[in-house]
């Protein structure tokens, strides 16, 4: 390991620190509104979009993981009170006994209707809005090429 080139330059610290803040700030406020507006966490709402998204409003648990970029374990904590809510159910799979399916329900669909106005409201509030397009579009294609580079990992 390098220690003089992996120590950050006065601006990429600065850009590091801003994004960090940044990223705290926005997720506190959409935590706080998801809560306040449907009861939420932020990482459970996430569940509910990916379910809304997929055919049949559902996936196997492993997929759901996956594009909810969570662990397994934590989806399971996160299913489980969604599905105490009656938000989500869970069944098995006919063709691969190993495998569960997680469903958005009537319920769920119905609170991410109740949060989605909020929700859209805090992101242009908090991001959007305080932007320019060229730097919307910035930001967008930056943020893209760090995820991808690290889904390659």
């Amino acid at each position: 390991m390098d220690e003089a080139r992996d120590a950050l330059e006065p601006r990429e610290m600065r850009a590091w620190m801003a994004f960090l803040a940044a990223g705290h700030l926005i997720d506190h406020q959409v935590e706080r509104q998801l809560k306040h507006d449907g009861g939420l966490s932020h990482a459970e709402f996430e569940v509910l979009v990916k379910l809304r998204s997929a055919a049949g409003r559902r996936l196997r648990m492993s997929d759901l993981a996956r594009e909810a970029m969570v662990s397994k374990s934590r989806l399971t904590y996160q299913v489980t009170r969604l599905e105490r809510a009656g938000l989500v159910k869970r069944s098995g799979c006919p063709s691969d006994r190993r495998s569960v399916w997680a469903e958005l329900t009537d319920d769920g669909a119905a609170a991410l209707d109740r949060v989605r106005p909020g929700h859209r409201r805090v992101v242009r509030e908090t991001l959007i809005d305080v932007l320019s397009p060229d730097e919307i579009d910035l930001l967008g294609d930056a943020l893209t090429r760090v995820a991808d580079r690290l889904h390659e990992r």
